[in-house]
């Protein structure tokens, strides 16, 4: 040790990998100059401490705050890269809420050798993978990773060659899992990465069956319901049976594999994906016009005093209402006529996956915008008895209460756009609100709750040992090891045949 030692004094801090300073056995710092490098060589026995640079595969703890659960802060092993950035997986973002958008984190490196131990044991992130909130995967593909895989196992087939290749991308060098055949479909492709005796039976996204058989995927598609985070049962089932290395191993490898793909078929986005027919276009007008017979209908009944109230309400709330209810119908009726008509576009295979966006911000973007809402409500605030100055005194109409008719693609009127930022505006002042609220909440019931642990008899006492549970949440699960909070019977009976 002394020797591998001696080689980071001797580059000294300038040349990588160095050392900035070493510790004598009499406590004193010395820092390591060319001046003093000799001088310290010299004397350098059993005892100095030498603080030398970080090297690959050592240990740092990582977080970022605000910290809200333990996941905020997880061990990683160090991979030393040019520059001066910190860098980290992307799947790993989602436990710590990070994005590549100027975020700050904290790094701090165990120094003793207990320290490292434990943040190696007890802090990986392979260790983390599994939430103690609900039990399912924390960390789990994302966006082009989700895409790339979703159009692979929709895919019917490529050529072996193509296969062998997309694998090796992945990180594969086993390739004897692939059938021998010059023609591969996506879901044998697939089931190269996925462990030989695994068994598995869940839901796609859409419902339909996903079933794996004997590490076989035999039908249905890979989408966030089974690779996404915070979703299925499939990772989850691998973390139990294979372990963490394997199952952390497995995440890079398929999220690597859908990005391959991607890379060499593409996948883009045009404007020409939120084109309608003329047709379709008529329809959502008609929709809309319908709409809005509808409410003058009922404003009409309102002032000739005919509007029967609803029980509880007035006929002012009833009005509010039934419009709201007549307005979010139209919306919906216009996202179906413009999926009904949506071809198979990069915008609808990102929703479809799961993987960005979903159906509304389609129909958004196609048909209508709709109802802009102020705490639960239409705008109402504003002039007197009226939202702006452009409309006339006490109009009850949509538009006067922040309906939007056109869509994102068309562009808005400037009423429209004033609407859709007073509910942005909200939205934003909420999230201000919302955060210090539960922050507080938080620190409350930490402190609150600082004292309590399980005892060895399953009862969670106090630091008094007065018994607050006879059992940890009166059932002694823990939601991490269960379904939902749930034990799946069937399948331990199952797995017992």
């Amino acid at each position: 040790n002394i020797n591998y030692l001696r080689k980071f004094i001797e580059n000294g801090p300038k040349k990588y990998p160095g050392a900035n300073y070493v510790i004598r056995p009499d406590g004193k710092r010395k820092s390591i100059t060319p001046e003093t490098k000799e001088e310290i060589l010299e004397e350098f026995s059993v005892g100095f401490i030498v603080e030398r640079h970080l090297i690959d595969g050592d240990i740092a703890l990582f977080n970022r705050q605000p910290s809200l659960h333990r996941m905020s802060m997880m061990a990683h092993r160090v991979r030393v890269l040019p520059g001066k950035t910190l860098r980290l997986n992307p799947l790993v973002c989602n436990p710590y809420n990070a994005d590549f958008d100027g975020d700050e984190m904290n790094l701090h490196i165990p120094q003793t050798e207990e320290a490292r131990a434990e943040a190696e044991v007890l802090m990986l992130v392979q260790t983390q993978i599994i939430s103690p909130r609900y039990g399912l995967s924390v960390v789990g593909c994302i966006q082009d990773a989700i895409t790339g895989n979703y159009l692979i196992t929709s895919q019917k087939e490529f050529s072996r060659s193509e296969a062998i290749d997309l694998l090796y991308q992945a990180g594969v060098e086993d390739f004897s899992k692939l059938p021998s055949k010059n023609k591969i479909t996506g879901l044998e492709l697939f089931s190269v990465l996925l462990p030989d005796d695994f068994y598995f039976v869940g839901k796609d996204k859409s419902g339909q069956t996903v079933k794996i058989v004997k590490g076989e995927l035999k039908e249905g598609l890979m989408d966030k319901a089974n690779l996404g985070q915070e979703s299925g049962l499939m990772l989850r089932n691998i973390f139990e049976q294979y372990g963490e290395e394997f199952t952390a191993d497995l995440l890079g490898k398929i999220a690597r594999l859908g990005i391959a793909f991607l890379s060499q078929h593409g996948f883009s986005v045009s404007i020409g994906d939120v084109d309608l027919m003329e047709k379709t276009k008529a329809e959502v007008q008609s929709v809309l016009k319908k709409a809005e017979e509808k409410i003058d209908r009922l404003i009409k009944a309102k002032q000739e005093g005919t509007l029967e109230p609803l029980p509880g309400l007035n006929a002012t709330e009833t009005l509010e209402l039934k419009i709201l209810e007549t307005l979010n119908k139209a919306r919906d009726e216009v996202g179906g006529l413009v999926l009904k008509e949506a071809k198979e576009s990069g915008i609808l295979t990102m929703a479809k996956s799961g993987a960005r966006g979903n159906v509304l911000n389609i129909a958004q973007m196609t048909g209508v915008v709709g109802q802009q809402a102020l705490r639960g409500k239409r705008i109402e605030k504003g002039f007197r008895g009226r939202t702006l100055p452009y409309f006339k005194r006490n109009d009850l109409s949509p538009t006067a209460h922040g309906f939007i008719k056109n869509n994102f693609k068309s562009g808005l009127l400037p009423d429209e756009f004033f609407f859709g930022a007073m509910a942005g505006r909200d939205s934003l002042m909420d999230t201000a609100l919302r955060t210090p609220k539960s922050g507080y909440l938080y620190r409350r019931l930490s402190n609150a709750m600082q004292d309590l642990k399980v005892e060895y008899d399953e009862t969670v006492r106090d630091a008094n040992r007065r018994i607050i549970q006879f059992k940890f949440g009166e059932d002694g699960l823990d939601v991490s090891k269960t379904e939902g909070g749930f034990i799946n019977v069937k399948k331990i009976i199952e797995a017992v045949k």
